[in-house]
């Protein structure tokens, strides 16, 4: 049997134990409105803080269903009760994370008024939709927060990547943050990715408008079908990309990864976006080697293999890594 579990809960923060502990206050009769302003406010503290909480419920909630738990007697307080089994469910919990961590899908939670907080996990891959019309498409490890009222119209990628299906309104622009970088819908189909330091946005379909709000130096740009502006700094480069480029940048919606002549480092880079195993390349001579083919966004064995086989490397599983080498 997997160790997973024990090891994740052997690795268990103050955080599991604060969600905890707000649950075990949640159940308690004078629960009242300040509690969960409080609560909310812990949650918007950290993502984090979302991610132990939800884990920790999820757990509970299972917990709950066992039968062959003692249930507490009579005028017993139910957190009383929870404090007793609280040890065994923390290894629910953690049992549930090294799941959750595979592909777990969107937890929504609530942040400042008329917001709401989406992400997913390592792995996970989801669509929000709005009252409005408006998608938007989750890749992995991702975040963001959206205030959908019928005044506003805003998003904040706070991190990863997200594919946004705008309805238009000219009269309430759609606008995501992403960073500090702002992109106004002008009728549009498209892709935003913020990493620390680095926002890229490609336009599939319509327009946007792209600029840094506040800032007299930095350009505003006006992109079209298959413009490509990546911003890093102050500075920002245009590109233009075929329908076909666009289509291989969107494969993670159909759950695949497409490598045209890839940099095996770039493509490592990929992979390892999507999965809690990673793959590192221990040579740095091997990581301008190309790499073509399609693959799953999970299967990273596969890949390892075909790195294997095509480049005439050296594969070695060690631990949660998979190590390239000569």
């Amino acid at each position: 049997m997997s160790d997973a579990p024990e090891r994740a809960l052997a690795g268990a923060t103050e955080i599991d134990q604060r969600a905890a502990a707000w649950l075990i206050r949640q159940r308690e009769h004078d629960w009242s409105e300040a509690d969960q302003a409080a609560l909310d406010a812990w949650l918007g503290e950290s993502w984090a803080h979302a991610a132990a909480y939800w884990r920790v419920k999820a757990a509970w909630g299972y917990a709950d269903r066992i039968a062959m738990l003692p249930r507490p007697s009579q005028g017993a307080r139910a957190s009383e009760f929870l404090r007793a089994i609280f040890p065994a469910m923390l290894k629910v919990a953690a049992a549930l994370a090294v799941v959750a961590a595979l592909g777990a899908g969107v937890l929504a939670l609530r942040g400042q008024p008329g917001e709401r907080t989406y992400a997913t996990l390592v792995g996970g891959r989801e669509t929000v939709g709005f009252a409005d019309g408006t998608r938007v498409e989750l890749n992995t490890d991702t975040v963001i927060r959206a205030r959908m009222t019928t005044a506003e119209r805003t998003v904040w990628l706070d991190k990863g990547e997200a594919y946004f299906t705008v309805k238009h309104d000219a009269a309430h622009p759609f606008i995501v943050y992403a960073g500090n970088r702002r992109i106004t819908d002008l009728g549009t189909r498209f892709l935003v990715r913020h990493d620390t330091g680095r926002t890229e946005v490609a336009v599939t379909q319509g327009r946007v408008r792209f600029d840094t709000p506040g800032s007299k130096e930095a350009r505003v740009a006006t992109l079209t079908q298959g413009d490509v502006a990546t911003a890093t700094g102050s500075a920002m480069s245009l590109t233009h990309k075929s329908a076909s480029e666009l289509t291989g940048e969107l494969s993670w919606m159909k759950g695949v990864l497409i490598f045209k002549h890839t940099a095996l480092g770039d493509a490592v880079s990929d992979f390892n976006r999507y999965n809690q195993e990673k793959l590192v390349i221990a040579d740095p001579a091997v990581a301008a080697l190309e790499i073509r083919g399609t693959f799953r966004t999970k299967d990273a064995e596969l890949f390892a293999r075909v790195v294997r086989d095509a480049l005439k490397l050296k594969v070695e599983n060690d631990g949660d890594e998979i190590v390239i080498s000569r």
